[in-house]
């Protein structure tokens, strides 16, 4: 049964972001507001799964919700996580979930989107950030500094890939790059190689390179190289060259990095338009993740200029 928050005292407590704690687990809810505390949000109840839908409904002005899926039968998370998704639609409620690694395909699936964080095996510092991020308003939410430094980051990456195809394509074709006295205009990754003469990238060289990827992990520290993002544009790359389906979680194996590291970075690249979630007809519980046609044109951009050129993919 739902278990009503502390009141509000005199320190501001009224005016933090109101949240809801759904866990069957009372070590897993006991986490869940410890975190929430860090974060400055308000518990204003707390709840099991058969009480979530009650909940939902009676408690006016709910900023935020948090569920710990630990321990909840399939069938019962299906109904939860359906009804969730029903009342964040919009991003105007954010949501904390955190997931077995047994439960990652079947929450994603169903929650993955904008103002939406699911955490897997999270520390108390991801459970933290988490919760700071699903507790800010809509439009604060719209322009949250971790995802605007990681698109930040991808956006540059995207520039100086069509930089480096735009010239290896003129240099190809025999013409000098262009000279420019300022910052250099890119298209990003709209960026099109020349459609004659095109040139194919095959799944087992993309493979190749995941592999030895891999192998630097043998010789130097993982996280010296950990670069998340261009792993999994790589493995579904790769997919879909080989007309094949990629789970959430064998997404995050192929990014190499903690799974709540890796489910972000899917989360960032699917709000930057690369990534799209393909529900799976068979299983309304699952969904896949794939390359957009935005993502596609960019890595058979960059792909082909490379061969064109005779330089190789790392």
């Amino acid at each position: 049964m739902a278990q009503a928050g502390m009141m509000a005292g005199g320190d501001g407590y009224a005016l933090r972001p109101n949240l809801l704690v759904i866990a069957d687990d009372p070590a897993r809810a006991q986490l869940a507001e410890e975190a929430a505390e860090c974060a400055g949000l308000r518990v204003t109840a707390r709840t099991d799964v058969e009480g979530a839908a009650e909940a939902i409904e009676r408690i006016a002005m709910l900023d935020a919700v948090a569920i710990e899926t630990a321990g909840v039968a399939e069938a019962r998370l299906e109904a939860l996580l359906g009804q969730i998704h029903d009342f964040a639609e919009g991003g105007r409620v954010g949501v904390v979930a955190v997931a077995e690694p047994h439960q990652l395909d079947q929450v994603a699936g169903a929650l993955l989107g904008p103002g939406r964080q699911i955490l897997c095996e999270p520390g108390a510092a991801e459970r933290t950030l988490a919760m700071l991020l699903a507790g800010r308003a809509p439009e604060a939410r719209l322009s949250d500094v971790t995802r605007d430094a990681e698109r930040a980051r991808l956006q540059r990456l995207h520039e100086e890939v069509a930089r480096i195809a735009d010239t290896l394509a003129r240099m190809t074709r025999g013409e000098e790059a262009p000279r420019t006295s300022g910052p250099v205009r890119t298209p990003g990754i709209d960026y099109r190689g020349p459609e004659t003469d095109e040139v194919r990238v095959t799944a087992a060289e993309l493979r190749a390179v995941l592999r030895a990827r891999r192998m630097r992990a043998q010789f130097f520290d993982g996280e010296l190289f950990a670069d998340p993002a261009w792993d999994m544009l790589l493995d579904l790359f790769a997919a879909d060259i080989e007309r094949r389906r990629v789970s959430v979680s064998s997404l995050c194996i192929a990014a190499a990095v903690p799974p709540t590291t890796a489910l972000r970075w899917i989360g960032t690249l699917h709000d930057a338009g690369l990534f799209e979630r393909q529900p799976d007809p068979a299983d309304r519980r699952r969904a896949y993740i794939a390359l957009s046609a935005k993502g596609l044109e960019g890595m058979h951009g960059l792909t082909g200029a490379l061969k064109r050129a005779g330089l190789h993919l790392v």
